[in-house]
């Protein structure tokens, strides 16, 4: 995990054979070490969107390992910054299955922070990305964001729809499961008509908005959902939030 923005990077792989990364913001030399350690074969990057924080390190990955394809959806293709861009080898399409060494990784289109967010489905885990984390949700906000239903429905007709026992393995911080996150995650229990919405009066990015929920983050800090006048929903990160 990077110690700045507290972004994972995953190496998956088999013992003396073949693997993958999983996005590339976390500080990859401990990994790279551990390719070399357990004998992986690095042959693919898979970036769950285009943000810094899940590329920044792709030079240190392809220079070990410089045959490696890096592959990324075709709508989140053209917005990699521009240091980057030219370590991107190609792209990988939603409901793709991709078979990397004895493994099959699924692609789920999970769009909300980004258009073209993909999740990665391997065996019993799955790696969110921006998508869901630990007893939070993804904002809304972000460059190349799409709407609050996407995120919503990425997440509760998609991800949550796994087996109970899928781990879930987030873009940032900790690790959990679709049954903890279906019971705990404080937006979801709302969602699921759990929990009530709530109706406080507030200011959410420097317009007046009912905030329905203020919810904790992956950072320590908060998330808000706000619905707006016109009756829209928004995510909004919780710092800019000031409650009436």
């Amino acid at each position: 995990m990077n110690d700045d923005f507290l972004s994972n990077t995953y190496l998956v792989g088999e013992e003396g054979g073949v693997g993958f990364f999983v996005d590339a913001g976390g500080p990859v030399a401990p990994l790279l070490a551990k390719a070399q350690e357990h004998g992986i074969d690095v042959t693919h990057v898979l970036l769950t969107h285009h943000h810094w924080d899940h590329v920044s390190q792709l030079a240190e990955i392809t220079e070990v390992f410089p045959d490696a394809q890096v592959l990324i959806h075709p709508l989140e293709r053209p917005l990699v910054a521009d240091e980057f861009a030219g370590f991107v080898t190609g792209t990988m399409e939603a409901s793709e299955q991709l078979a990397i060494g004895g493994l099959t990784v699924r692609t789920l289109h999970t769009p909300g922070h980004t258009l073209g967010m993909l999740s990665l489905l391997v065996g019993e885990n799955v790696f969110t990305g921006d998508t869901l984390f630990k007893n939070s949700v993804g904002g809304v906000r972000a460059p190349g964001h799409t709407t609050f239903a996407d995120i919503k429905s990425s997440i509760m007709d998609t991800l949550l729809t796994l087996p109970a026992d899928t781990t879930i393995r987030p873009g940032h911080t900790d690790p959990t499961t679709v049954a903890d996150e279906l019971e705990t995650n404080s937006f979801v229990r709302i969602w699921r008509g759990v929990d009530p919405e709530g109706d406080a009066q507030c200011t959410a990015l420097g317009e007046p908005a009912t905030l329905v929920h203020l919810g904790d983050d992956y950072d320590g800090g908060h998330k808000a959902w706000v619905r707006w006048p016109d009756g829209s929903d928004d995510i909004v990160p919780g710092s800019k939030i000031v409650q009436d």
